[in-house]
């Protein structure tokens, strides 16, 4: 944790307080209370602002977070291309980029039916890049314990990928701290922007991502039962060509061989099964 805050880095308490005044004057009427989160995230500082009797969630992108983001960038495509692909992860080079960026990539994924915080604004001050969202209340993150809930769960994390893949769109960086439940829901935060949007490889990503998030929390048989609910056994063999890339991301932390494992089962069944149905139905 406290490598990480170095690499977040901390925005001057000056520049935080022209930010709360600024989204103050403009949703509220220029009083406002802010709750800062120690949450884990590399590339932004959050907050909960409470002005003009709404609840906003507000994320604040500095230069140093784009400058993260840029060598978060590099490595993930230096990763994919040892997993036999071009880099298709894409970066923005300023902060306002980056907060406009998510911000159209929520409102693309709420446009889908996908859950996710409803968009408001993306803008610029005093140099740093501002996303201004729908605080969603009472949330807990995938990765806090609730091993029964997250079994009957799974297979939505599944079909809101699928959805997201079906339509040219990619998450870009699944993992259990950007899928929130709320009343039972699954909501989906944090996506990034892949260069190709839709490509094979950057689905196989997402998939692998998703294996990687939920193995720790339900088992790696679980997982992959839960993926096969939305994708056939190629798609996930595919995401198994991924699984040593997002290992080396130090924001996930599973069983690799145990899941790698697991899949080569489920797909050498999946095949056997279709063989003999097929030898079964000839005539």
């Amino acid at each position: 944790m406290d490598f990480q805050r170095l690499l977040r880095g901390t925005v001057e308490w000056e520049r935080l307080e022209a930010v709360g005044r600024e989204l103050a004057a403009r949703y509220g009427d220029g009083a406002a209370r802010v709750e800062f989160l120690d949450a884990d995230n590399w590339l932004s500082t959050p907050f909960i602002l409470h002005t003009g009797g709404e609840t906003y969630f507000v994320k604040v992108v500095s230069r140093q977070n784009s400058v993260v983001h840029a060598l978060f960038t590099a490595g993930r495509n230096l990763g994919a291309f040892t997993s036999g692909t071009e880099g298709f992860f894409e970066h923005f080079g300023t902060p306002a980029d980056m907060a406009r960026h998510e911000l159209e990539a929520t409102r693309e994924m709420r446009a889908l039916g996908v859950n996710a915080p409803e968009p408001v604004e993306a803008l610029e001050i005093d140099g740093l890049g501002v996303l201004v969202v729908e605080y969603l209340p009472a949330f807990r993150s995938l990765d806090e314990p609730d091993t029964e809930a997250e079994r009957e769960l799974a297979p939505a994390l599944f079909r809101a990928l699928r959805r997201l893949h079906d339509h040219g769109l990619a998450h870009g960086d699944l993992r259990a701290e950007n899928v929130l439940i709320l009343d039972g829901d699954l909501y989906l935060i944090d996506a990034t922007s892949v260069r190709e949007p839709g490509a094979l490889d950057a689905c196989e990503y997402d998939l692998a991502c998703g294996l990687a998030a939920l193995e720790p929390l339900i088992g790696a048989a679980a997982a992959v039962e839960a993926a096969l609910t939305a994708y056939d056994a190629e798609s996930v063999l595919g995401a198994r060509e991924y699984l040593d890339f997002v290992a080396i991301r130090p924001d996930h932390d599973f069983d690799g061989p145990g899941l790698k494992g697991e899949i080569e089962k489920r797909a050498a069944e999946r095949s056997e099964a279709a063989v003999t149905n097929g030898e079964r139905s000839e005539p």
